[in-house]
């Protein structure tokens, strides 16, 4: 009767209630002109796994050659009209809209709204709309992937134990529909969740940048339980390392947080 949840760096985690799912997954060193700042992928690469959640069609987010890593027939929900992104890939797609509620292994997935570009790159022909994951098992983990705050924020579950909030980026500025620690603090005014962890910072970093601004790669964790402590006290913070996992038992008992 618990949540599992194992932070691997940028959006990436591992969550576990009667099933066994995977966010994002960036299982590599380096992606393109990024490279992995600190932690380590996970070694091996977990491969019972239920399915993979995807939430847009960034190559930060829907990474190819990490999905090329998974076994044969892993189910993998992502936004609808991608699927054929995946077309050379040995894993099978699901394609999928907020409203969609798909069984996977004991558990469910319940596809939620997100606001962020829906494109694969400027100019591409092959768009998606950005989504949102809540796993419900024992209890209820929110995965954002990546968002601006939207109305209708407060909808997305009733009963939140665990809230997965993006935080912060892999350059010296956010652009486009992302969250800062700031206004990520303030979506928990709305979602209200027993627990929150900050990801998508401190891992992907330009090469060639360590030394440029290194506070935007940093700080964003620790400025969100900051801001977190000062506007939802009642929300339990959970700062992790990548790498490190946090269990949250469903019985709201406390939490422990050890490394892998």
């Amino acid at each position: 009767m618990s949540i599992r949840v194992t932070w691997w760096g940028h959006a990436t985690t591992l969550v576990q209630d009667r099933a066994r799912v995977l966010t994002d997954p960036v299982l590599t060193h380096r992606l393109a002109h990024l490279h992995r700042r600190t932690g380590l992928p996970p070694d091996p690469v977990p491969h019972d796994l239920d399915a993979v959640l995807v939430s847009h069609l960034h190559a930060d987010h829907l990474h190819l050659p990490s999905l090329r890593m998974l076994p044969p027939g892993t189910p993998v929900l992502l936004p609808r009209g991608a699927a054929r992104l995946l077309s050379r890939l040995p894993v099978e797609p699901v394609e999928v809209v907020a409203g969609d509620v798909v069984p996977v292994a004991d558990a469910r997935v319940r596809v939620v709204p997100a606001v962020h570009n829906d494109n694969r790159w400027p100019g591409g022909r092959i768009r998606g709309k950005a989504v949102g994951f809540v796993l419900e098992g024992d209890g209820s983990t929110y995965f954002a992937g990546d968002t601006s705050s939207f109305d209708g924020m407060a909808d997305i579950h009733p009963d939140l134990d665990l809230a997965l909030m993006p935080v912060g980026g892999w350059g010296p500025s956010l652009n486009g529909h992302h969250l800062n620690p700031r206004q990520a603090a303030e979506c928990l005014l709305d979602l209200t969740p027993r627990v929150t962890v900050p990801i998508h910072y401190g891992t992907l970093w330009p090469r060639g940048m360590n030394r440029l601004r290194p506070h935007l790669f940093h700080d964003p964790g620790h400025r969100f339980a900051e801001h977190a402590e000062v506007l939802t006290p009642q929300v339990d913070v959970r700062v992790l390392a990548p790498g490190s996992s946090t269990v949250v038992e469903h019985n709201r008992s406390d939490l422990s947080t050890q490394p892998d």
